[in-house]
Parts: structure tokens; sequence; C-alpha cells
């Protein structure tokens, strides 16, 4: 037998020996995380390498140990409003606010329980910031931030839609984040100022892209009592609130008192003129009135003080910066042109407490600070406080018709 041909016999019987049988043996792929501890810990190290500790940022703030503020919001009158909720990482406080306070005043008026979507408002603000900033040719204010009354300018534009319609949350996304978001919005317009191209309907298309691709599309329809409303219907026969019945007050001395000015703040981008301009004690009483009368109080302004904490959840004025006594509204006009006083943040004023001769409010607030405390959701804040840094009000028209009366129009 030749050679070659005896090995390829050989080979032929012995192999099937070699195979394993089918179904006896084999090996399972599947699939696992991709892990290399050794080489984390490398870069680890690498990391760290040579870097200094740095030491814990300090911030100067008063000691509240010692305020005597109430110990729960059970301490103070409250009047309905929906439970807080977060803002998350954005800046959408001034809509959170706002909505909030008309929620409330569904309430006050009819006794109905509603919850309004946020993100539905935000959308089309964002929409109009944009054509507003293609018609001014890039000199528009293009932020996260806006103003109470904002609100109820886009309601009558859009609409409104009910929360469950409208959440701005992707499946099993638990809070909003809208730093990508913004930004992707914030670097396309640059492009457009950049080349010119000032195609209102392509930019604004093109920003509804970027919204409906981070937040969802809003909706066209929406079902109520088992009927199918447009936003601009959910808001006539569902919310059914005259908006002409809200106006805005601030107290600025580089103003004139008694009429109406533009509020000169960059969260005030379209410019509004519509704030009531009040010597500060008619800003305060107006205040004091309201929230004794059943009325709760869309308010905002500066939260960047030594006297505010978010741990402690109360917010007063130190004796280290001015004795309550002193406060008046050349201290409040010498912060406000220096800068340390800014238009931060937009909260629901929901009650009030008389404690020790000064008046406290029950604060809710949609920011992250106000959730590290007792009490999460809600600050205390004391009158010294309010009368000092908060900026602006939003109240329901009836509340200052006596001061309302001595307006120029």
């Amino acid at each position: 037998m030749p050679r070659k041909f005896f090995w390829a016999v050989l080979c032929l019987s012995v192999a099937p020996a070699l195979l394993p049988a089918q179904g006896v043996y084999g090996d399972r792929a599947v699939f696992d995380s991709t892990k290399n501890e050794f080489l984390e810990k490398i870069r680890t190290e690498s990391r760290a390498f040579g870097k200094r500790e740095e030491a814990p940022v300090r911030a100067l703030k008063m000691d509240f140990t010692v305020v005597g503020a109430p110990a729960s919001p059970g301490e103070f009158t409250q009047y309905w409003h929906n439970p807080p909720v977060s803002q998350g990482l954005s800046g959408m406080c001034w809509c959170f606010s706002a909505t909030s306070y008309f929620e409330s005043e569904i309430y006050r008026l009819t006794k109905r329980a509603i919850k309004l979507s946020e993100l539905y408002t935000v959308y089309w603000e964002y929409v109009e910031k944009a054509r507003r900033f293609v018609r001014e040719r890039g000199n528009s204010e293009f932020g996260e931030g806006s103003e109470s009354n904002a609100v109820p300018r886009i309601w009558r534009k859009y609409g409104i839609v009910p929360a469950e319609a409208y959440t701005g949350l992707k499946p099993g996304q638990k809070f909003h984040d809208h730093g990508p978001l913004f930004a992707e919005m914030r670097d396309y317009l640059r492009s457009v100022k950049n080349q010119n191209a000032w195609n209102e309907e392509q930019v604004t298309g093109t920003i509804r892209e970027i919204l409906n691709h981070y937040l969802g599309v809003p909706p066209t329809t929406v079902e109520a009592g088992g009927k199918k409303l447009t936003p601009e219907e959910y808001l006539e026969k569902v919310v059914h609130l005259n908006l002409d019945d809200y106006v805005e007050f601030m107290s600025l001395m580089e103003k004139p008192y008694y009429a109406k000015a533009e509020f000169p703040v960059p969260d005030n981008w379209w410019h509004s003129s519509e704030y009531h301009n009040v010597p500060l004690d008619d800003f305060m009483a107006i205040i004091r009135k309201a929230i004794r009368t059943g009325h709760t109080v869309c308010i905002g302004g500066d939260t960047s003080e030594p006297g505010i904490d978010g741990h402690a959840g109360v917010a007063v004025i130190p004796t280290f910066d001015i004795p309550a006594a002193s406060i008046d509204e050349n201290a409040r006009q010498f912060r406000f042109t220096n800068g340390t006083t800014g238009d931060d943040h937009g909260i629901h004023m929901v009650g009030y407490a008389e404690k020790d001769g000064k008046d406290w409010y029950l604060i809710k607030d949609s920011g992250a600070g106000s959730r590290n405390n007792s009490h999460p959701g809600y600050y205390f804040y004391r009158e010294d406080f309010v009368k000092l840094k908060m900026l602006g009000i939003t109240v329901r028209r009836e509340v200052a018709a006596d001061i309302l009366a001595r307006f120029r129009e």
C-alpha cells in the first residue's frame, strides 16, 4: 500500500473518535461587561500623582442655630398647593414657581386640583427666544432663565396641557437635565449668528428638532372629561383662568413709582415693561395682604446670600450684613445697582406664620437646595429677607386694587 494512501485511511478512521459527540460537549457564548480593574487602578493613581489635596470650598454663612425659625411647615397657615417637585439640573424655576402659583389659583377659585405641565411652557418659551434671537440679529438674551409672566404669555399663544400629557422626561429618566439640551441650542444659535443665517422659519424649526430630541414632541391634543381638546381649548375650558386678572410688581428707586416700567434684568429677555413699580412699603403691604387673605404669591429674587442655607432651610438677613431696622429702599436699590442682589430664583409663597413679632413665609421651592433639610421642598423666609432681596411678585389684581388705583395710565 502506498504510504500516502495509508495515512489518509488512518486519518479518516481515527478522526471521528477525536470529535465530540453532538450535544455532549460545546462552548457557550455569553455577554459580559469588560472590566480591567488593574487598568482602572493605574488610571486612578496616574490622575492622583502629583496633585495636591485641595481644601474643601468654604462659603461665608451665618450661624443658623440662633435664628429661632419655625420648626416645621405645620406651624404655618398654609393655602392649597401641589406638592413640591424638582426642576432637576435646569434653569426652569421661573416656570415651576409660576405654574405652581396658577395651580393654587385654580384651586382657590374652583376647588379643582390640577397639575399642569411645566415643560410644555418651557418648550415654547425656547422657540420664542430663538424667534426673537433671529429678529434681533443675535442681540437678544438666550439663556435658561425667564420671568414668571412668561407663563401666561406662552399660554395665551400656545395653550397648556396637564402634566401627565407632557413631562419632558425620557423613559427611566428621574430628573430633568437640560445641560446638553441648552448647550446644543446655544451652539447652534452661535453658528447662525456667525454665518448671518437669519432664516426665522429654518432656525425655529431646527430649535424645535433639538427640543423634540431631548424633551419629546409636545402634544397637539389631550384627553379631558372624555373629550379631546387642543392645548388652547384645555386652557379655555379646563384651566379657565382670566390671565388678565394677574399683575406684576417690583420696587426699584431707579424707576418712577406708580408707573409701569421694564424690569431691568437679563431674564426679562423680551423687555416686558408691564411691571408696576411701587415704593418698598407698598411692595411689602401687597405681600402681607395677599398671604393673609387666602392668596398665595409668586415671587422671585436673590438667593445667594450668607443668610440663606438649604440645610437649615431658612432665609434671613444677618445683622453683619444690615440690621433689619435699617432695610429701606435705599439699601435695596444699592444692592441691585452694585449687583449683589440679582434675579436668581423664582419661588412660590404658600403660607405665613408670626413668631417673635416677625412674619415668616412658607416658600415652596423647586431648587435642589430646598431638598437638604427636615422639610424638603420648602424654605422658611423671614420678612427681612423678602424686604431686602426679593425683587418681583405676581398677585391677583384685586389684592392690590387700592395701589393700582394710584397708577398713571
